[in-house]
């Protein structure tokens, strides 16, 4: 029954997870984040959300730079954990660590595997026009993403979420499923799957050359990957040689020349209906309403965009 526990991970996906964790009186014996970042405008180091979280629980704390080291290894060695739960740490685990928990290491992914295996899953699923997706509890092996599932949880994907909400909303489904999951240790009811690896599909890296709006494209296509980028990288377009992201955006069923505006709030022509920006951003300026925007703008009907 596992109750000695590592936890591994960074980003804000992974902080219920912790957090129930803690909650449910598990012994954390450690909690492994990526190293605290320099800020890109002062010399001031950020911890991650994990870090910070475990630091405000008195949570003891590990950070290497590099993880495959004789010193990780002892420690994980020496502290005689039952399970070791990975949730978007971003770093490869060894492939010698893997056997050191008695029942081995678990990953949260967010994806119904074998589909969208890899970095960006959710970004990936919205832009892919899914109408599902889930998180997956996988046993962690050498080949990414690539272990038998344990235990798998869906929900809808609305054409109106984003890739934040759609982050927090499978961050709580994975936090759910990961009590689950330890109770199906504690029952001797584990029974892992093997994932179809024939229908396995890759959710690369997004790259910013991928963010920018293509007018030629379909309505929903484009509003999707608005959806996808937001918040990061965001999706933009040029105007007068100044760049526009778009956090916001609606289908419209009127038709326009692709890129041109087809009045003056800001609905702009695709390939086959419009879309109607609704936040905006200009470079090097905040993140505002297009009501607001438009205020002291000067798009007007006509203004070709690309």
């Amino acid at each position: 029954m596992p109750q000695k526990i590592v936890f591994m991970g960074t980003p804000n996906f992974s902080v219920p997870s912790l957090d129930i964790l803690f909650k449910s009186g598990y012994e954390i014996v450690s909690v492994y984040t990526q190293s605290a970042k320099k800020s890109k405008r002062g010399q001031k180091y950020h911890p991650s959300p994990v870090e910070k979280f475990a630091l405000e629980k008195s949570l003891n704390v590990r950070s290497p730079e590099i993880l495959d080291t004789r010193e990780e290894f002892n420690f994980l060695k020496k502290s005689n954990i039952d399970l070791a739960i990975v949730v978007a740490y971003g770093k490869l685990i060894p492939k010698k660590f893997l056997s050191l928990p008695k029942y081995g290491f678990i990953n949260i992914h967010a994806s119904l595997l074998p589909k969208w295996r890899g970095a960006a899953p959710i970004q990936r699923s919205i832009l892919n026009l899914d109408k599902k997706t889930g998180i997956s509890i996988m046993k962690l092996e050498e080949k990414l993403d690539c272990g038998p599932v344990l235990l798998q949880k869906e929900i809808e994907i609305k054409d109106d979420v984003n890739s934040k909400i759609l982050s927090e909303r499978l961050s709580f489904l994975g936090a759910e499923s990961l009590i689950e999951t330890i109770e199906l240790f504690k029952n001797n009811k584990v029974k892992f799957f093997e994932q179809d690896h024939l229908k396995a599909s890759y959710a690369k890296k997004i790259t910013k050359s991928e963010s920018q709006i293509n007018w030629e494209d379909k309505a929903k296509n484009i509003l999707a990957k608005i959806n996808a980028l937001n918040p990061n990288p965001g999706a933009w377009f040029k105007f007068k040689n100044i760049r526009y992201k778009v956090w916001k955006a609606k289908i419209n069923s009127e038709q326009g020349a692709p890129g041109i505006t087809i009045n003056d709030k800001l609905t702009v022509g695709c390939k086959d209906m419009s879309l109607q920006i609704l936040e905006i951003q200009r470079e090097g300026k905040n993140k505002l309403s297009t009501e607001s925007f438009l205020i002291g703008s000067k798009f007007k009907k006509g203004e070709r965009l690309y």
